[in-house]
């Protein structure tokens, strides 16, 4: 697409908001970035901007920063609106855009339409981020570089202008990316799992999953869906996917696809059943990333790299920050760092990963979830929990109306290091994984997370 001249309002000034000004600086626009946020310095978003122009050699930049949002007569002026993840789509201002036929678009859309190469895309609730950082490791290893991009925490924004014909991108979409998508268009993509989340987002889940199915809107037979056969929402779209789909499974033997039999990875295909890899060679730990590994597996062999360089990076790859990241041994108890574990269904994923009695820390920022699987998921895994956040209350009766009554109280993370370590003995295992977002009290998930560590790490 040409943006030569067009001017662009970008809403937001975050991470995203800064790469897409950037981009489309290089591209040619005259970008206008508006932030409504109470502590937004426009002198501070310019001189991000200036670092973010350093890669594409410009020094004089054109952004223009306001606080606050397009006035009426401003909207009429642009010719598209690039809405940052965070920013919603049934917000009246949006709803204004769309009745002036403002066209409306993403970070990730506009990042597509000025890429070049190939792409591979991966959402779903859980697993995103290892099965993304996998799948760019193999891809990198095969073709000797790949863009790793999106909700991952680059933004595609970021890598866009520097991708060639013959490169890989692999980009992690998340659900609010997916909603501004037009013609974004994988030739390889995956939908991982469906389970309730971001549904103050997203009101429903029924507009929770038709965002997650929209990675395949501008697919076509001649291109490739990888999908969760254990989930009933991926199982049944798989029937409507209009994608070539490769399914793949931890609990069912595939006629076609890759699954797990007993600690074996194997491929059904054609009839024939091939044996891959034992989970025991590979360093993630968990039945859930043997499901990762499998994704992985069908995407990047669907794009032409040979099994046995895919297996052979898959036994050396280790988990990727805040997932189930192993933190330190102390007095003979094992500390993990799954800080994205920012829903029940990926913290139950956790909890079942745990080989020994484990004490949780969880809580925070409160997504409308439901707790009583990831309580119901304690029977002989956790010892005691540990809360912290807006959601202690409501996760503690939860857990005391399912019998659970070794419940106990922290006003901060590192005081609830603090109380998980005097409740763990030799052979225990103490694991931050929250179920909540870290909106509460941390930035982000990142910095719940190295906080965490660095408490763990001082522990005496």
């Amino acid at each position: 697409m040409d943006y030569r001249g067009k001017k662009i309002a970008v809403i937001g000034a975050g991470k995203s908001g800064i790469a897409a000004a950037a981009l489309l600086e290089h591209e040619g626009a005259l970008p206008f970035v508006y932030d409504e946020g109470e502590n937004f310095d426009a002198d501070a978003a310019g001189e991000r901007l200036r670092k973010a122009l350093v890669p594409y050699g410009i020094k004089e930049s054109v952004t223009v920063f306001t606080g606050g949002l397009p006035s009426d007569e401003e909207i009429s002026s642009f010719e598209i609106v690039v809405f940052s993840p965070g920013v919603p789509l049934d917000t009246p201002f949006a709803e204004k855009l769309k009745a002036k036929g403002v066209k409306i678009s993403g970070e990730i859309e506009l990042a597509y339409t000025c890429a070049k190469g190939r792409l591979i895309a991966i959402t779903g609730t859980n697993g995103k981020t290892t099965t993304t950082a996998l799948t760019g490791k193999i891809c990198a290893d095969h073709f000797g570089k790949s863009f790793v991009v999106g909700n991952i925490g680059d933004p595609y924004t970021d890598a866009a202008a520097f991708t060639k014909d013959g490169d890989v991108t692999v980009a992690e979409i998340s659900s609010f990316q997916l909603e501004s998508t037009d013609l974004f268009h994988p030739q390889v993509c995956a939908i991982l799992n469906i389970t309730p989340d971001h549904l103050n987002r997203h009101h429903t889940m029924e507009n929770y999953i038709a965002c997650k199915e929209r990675i395949t809107e501008r697919q076509s037979a001649e291109d490739v869906c990888v999908l969760n056969y254990d989930d009933p929402y991926t199982k049944e779209f798989g029937s409507r996917c209009k994608s070539s789909v490769i399914f793949f499974s931890g609990t069912e033997k595939l006629k076609d696809g890759y699954f797990l039999d007993g600690d074996m990875i194997c491929r059904a295909y054609n009839g024939e059943v091939k044996s891959l890899m034992n989970v025991k060679e590979m360093k993630l730990k968990g039945k859930h990333n043997a499901e990762n590994v499998m994704a992985a597996m069908a995407m990047t062999e669907s794009i032409g790299v040979p099994m046995e360089e895919v297996i052979a990076t898959v036994r050396e790859f280790n988990a990727v920050e805040h997932r189930i990241e192993f933190v330190r041994d102390h007095k003979g108890v094992e500390y993990f760092n799954d800080s994205k574990g920012t829903n029940p269904d990926a913290a139950i994923k956790a909890v079942e990963a745990m080989d020994r009695p484990t004490v949780v820390i969880g809580g925070g920022y409160d997504k409308q979830s439901t707790y009583d699987e990831w309580i119901e998921s304690f029977d002989g895994h956790v010892k005691a929990l540990v809360l912290i956040g807006a959601t202690a209350d409501k996760i503690e009766e939860c857990a005391r109306s399912h019998g659970f009554d070794a419940v106990y109280r922290a006003e901060s993370l590192k005081e609830a290091v603090k109380i998980s370590a005097s409740l763990s003995k030799e052979g225990d295992a103490v694991l931050l994984s929250p179920a909540c977002a870290s909106w509460d009290m941390f930035k982000n998930y990142e910095e719940r997370g190295r906080q965490f560590k660095e408490y763990v790490r001082g522990l005496e």
